[in-house]
């Protein structure tokens, strides 16, 4: 799939860090360091703007390494950037542990993965189908 890309950031493209690779990780582009202190978010710029076909998103998600490592997390999870959007791609990082966290330049942030979906027809009934489980949810199913 060819995705088109604007980089007005000071950082190379993102790219698939293996050949098996789901997502690409993009990076911070900022002017100086963000402090992120304890409960603290902070919307980070990373410079890049894309062109997604219709049919497709970008699922923006936390880097598994910052977030068991650091504490470090995004709001809004999987952020979703929709086919008709051309703003600039910025990244809600948050800091849920107990230490300050310093956000420098061209570090790596998040991940983005590209998505196709479907867009729903609703058709409205008076009743759904019964189910086994039915109106059961929120650990209705059981630990085991």
């Amino acid at each position: 799939m060819k995705i088109k890309i604007v980089n007005k950031s000071k950082h190379r493209l993102p790219l698939y860090e293996t050949n098996a690779s789901a997502g690409v990780d993009l990076r911070a582009n900022l002017d100086e360091p963000v402090v992120l202190k304890p409960l603290e978010r902070s919307l980070i710029p990373t410079g890049l703007f894309i062109e997604l076909p219709v049919g497709y998103e970008a699922q923006i998600r936390p880097r598994s390494g910052l977030a068991i490592k650091k504490g470090i997390t995004l709001l809004n999870t999987p952020g979703t950037i929709d086919a008709d959007y051309r703003g600039e791609i910025k990244i809600i990082l948050a800091n849920i542990s107990n230490e300050e966290f310093v956000v420098n330049d061209g570090e790596r942030i998040a991940q983005m993965v590209i998505a196709s979906h479907e867009q729903a027809e609703w058709i409205e009934v008076d009743e759904l189908k019964e189910t086994e489980r039915g109106a059961g949810g929120f650990g209705s199913t059981g630990t085991k």
